[in-house]
C-alpha cells in the first residue's frame, strides 16, 4: 500500500512495514476517533443516560458518513484537536435528538487518548507478530550454529572464542524479553480514557461507564481517568524503545560481521552501489539502523511530555500524537528490516574458524594462563602469558612459537597445543544456547 500522507514517497517505503503503516495512517486514527464516539453513545444508551433511538442515529451516522482527515484537519486549527470539528461533521448527520448522543460528557482528550490507545494496540499486532518471526530466525540461527566457533570481540577486538550460536542466542532472549514486555504493555497499558471536562465525569456521573467503554472497545479500564498521568504512553514508548535498542544491535552486529576484512556473514540480496559495481552493502542492516537511531529522541519527547499542567496539559498531550505515530512507524519499519534480513543471512563458518587464527593464537592466552596458574599460581601466570604475548607480537611469531622458545613455561608441547585449540575453551556456550532455545519453545507454549 502507498504510505500515508504523514511520510514521503520517496524515503517512507525505506523506513515503514506496510502492515503497520495501515494502523498509523490518519485514516487509521480517523477510524479509532469514530469507534469512541460509537461506542460512547452505545454504552450510554445502555445505561439509559441516552435514548436508544439517539444512540442508533449516532452510530448510523459514523458507519455511513464521510468524514475527510483534510478537513477536520483544517478545521482544528480553531480548536487545536481535531475533535472539534469531528463532532459537528457527526452532527451535521443526524436530528437534534441524535446531537444529544454524540460526544455526551465527553472532552476532546477522552476521543484522543482513547484513539492513541487504539491506534496503538491494532499496531501492536503486526509489530508484536514481526518481532515473533525475528525471534523465530534467531532460534533458527542458534539451533544450526550452536557450536560454530568464531572469535568474541570486546572492545572492538579479538577476546575469546565464542559461538555463532551464543551470539544468535543472545539475540534470541533480548528480542523474547521485548516481546513480553510490549506485550504486556499493549494487553494491560493501552487504557480507554472519559473523564469529561477537568477528570471528574461531571456531566454524566456515572464511572461504570469506563469499565463498559472498555470492554466496548476492547482496551484496558483505568482505575481513574489519566488525563495529565502519562504513564501509559511512556510505558509505550519505552517499550518501543527497548525494541529498537534489541534490533540496532543485532544490524549492528551483521554490519561489523560483514566488513570486507572479517566477511564472517553476508546479506543474501541486494546491496548494489550506484558507484562501484563491486559492493554488496548490508542494505537492510543499514536502513535499520536508520530506522533504530531516530528512535530515543522521540522517546525522550514522550517522557518530556509527562510533566503536565494541572487537568490539562498546555502541549505536551499534543506533542505526543504524531511522536508515539513515528515512533510506531519506525519499530514497524526496523522489525520488518531485521526479520528479512535474518531470514536471508549468509553465514561463513569457514571464514569465522579462519579468523580465530588471525592473531596467531593470542586470543587463546588466558586459557594458557589458566593452565599454568595451577602450577606456578595465577598472578606469577598472567605476568608471565603477557610478557610471552608481547614478545610473540614484537617478533612476528605465533604464540605457539613463543610458548614454545620459552623456558620458563612449564607446559609440554602437547598441553600447550591443546591450550590453544579454541574448540576446548568455549566454556558453557553450548548449554547456554541450550537454555536460550528452551525458553523460547517455554515462551511459545504459553
Amino acid at each position: 500500500m502507498k504510505p500515508s500522507s504523514s511520510t514521503s514517497d520517496l524515503f517512507g517505503p525505506l523506513f515503514t512495514d506496510p502492515a503497520v503503516e495501515a494502523e498509523i495512517s490518519d485514516a487509521a486514527w480517523l477510524r479509532a476517533m469514530l469507534d469512541f464516539e460509537r461506542a460512547l453513545a452505545i454504552v450510554q444508551a445502555r445505561a439509559g443516560i441516552v435514548s436508544e433511538a439517539a444512540a442508533r442515529m449516532v452510530v448510523t451516522a459514523i458507519d455511513v458518513g464521510h468524514y475527510d482527515p483534510a478537513e477536520l484537519g483544517a478545521g482544528a486549527l480553531t480548536s487545536g484537536t481535531p475533535v472539534v470539528p469531528l463532532v459537528r461533521a457527526i452532527g451535521a448527520h443526524v436530528t437534534a435528538e441524535g446531537r444529544a448522543a454524540v460526544h455526551n460528557g465527553a472532552t476532546s482528550q477522552d476521543v484522543l487518548d482513547t484513539a492513541l490507545s487504539l491506534v496503538a494496540f491494532r499496531a501492536l499486532g503486526p509489530v508484536l507478530d514481526g518481532l515473533r518471526g525475528v525471534a523465530k530466525e534467531c532460534e533458527r540461527l542458534a539451533q544450526r550454529h550452536r557450536d560454530t566457533l568464531v572469535a568474541g570481540r570486546t572492545l572492538a577486538q579479538h577476546a575469546l572464542p565464542t559461538t555463532f550460536g551464543l551470539k544468535c542466542a543472545g539475540w534470541l532472549v533480548a528480542v523474547d524479553e521485548a516481546v513480553d514486555d510490549l506485550t504486556r504493555v499493549r494487553q494491560e497499558r493501552l487504557a480507554v480514557q472519559f473523564g469529561g471536562a477537568a477528570g471528574t465525569l461531571a456531566a454524566v456521573n456515572d464511572p461504570t461507564l469506563i469499565d463498559q467503554l472498555a470492554a466496548e472497545l476492547g482496551l484496558a479500564a483505568p482505575l481513574i481517568p489519566w488525563h495529565t498521568n502519562r504513564t501509559r504512553v511512556a510505558e509505550l514508548a519505552g517499550g518501543l524503545g527497548v525494541v529498537s535498542g534489541v534490533l540496532a544491535k543485532i544490524a549492528q552486529d551483521v554490519v561489523l560481521l560483514a566488513q570486507t576484512e572479517v566477511a564472517e556473514v553476508a546479506e543474501a540480496e541486494g546491496g548494489t552501489s550506484s558507484a562501484m559495481p563491486h559492493k554488496h552493502n548490508p542494505v537492510r542492516a543499514v536502513l535499520v539502523n536508520a530506522c533504530t537511531r531516530r528512535v530515543p529522541a522521540l522517546v525522550s519527547t514522550v517522557l518530556g511530555a509527562m510533566a503536565q499542567e494541572h487537568e490539562r496539559a498546555v502541549g505536551a498531550w499534543h506533542s505526543e500524537w504524531q511522536t508515539v505515530t513515528e515512533l510506531l512507524r519506525l519499530v514497524g519499519g526496523a522489525v520488518r528490516g531485521v526479520r528479512e534480513l535474518l531470514s536471508r543471512l549468509r553465514v561463513d563458518p569457514d571464514r569465522m574458524r579462519h579468523n580465530l587464527e588471525l592473531t596467531g593464537g593470542l586470543l587463546m592466552a588466558e586459557n594458557v594462563a589458566v593452565r599454568l596458574a595451577a602450577r606456578i599460581g595465577r598472578a606469577e601466570a598472567q605476568d608471565l602469558v603477557a610478557e610471552v604475548c608481547r614478545a610473540a607480537v614484537l617478533s612476528g611469531r605465533s604464540l605457539r612459537e613463543a610458548l614454545e622458545a620459552d623456558l620458563r613455561i612449564d607446559l609440554s608441547v602437547q598441553e600447550i597445543a591443546e591450550a590453544l585449540d579454541p574448540a576446548g575453551y568455549i566454556g558453557s556456550a553450548g548449554e547456554f544456547v541450550d537454555r536460550a532455545l528452551a525458553a523460547h519453545r517455554g515462551r511459545q507454549g504459553r
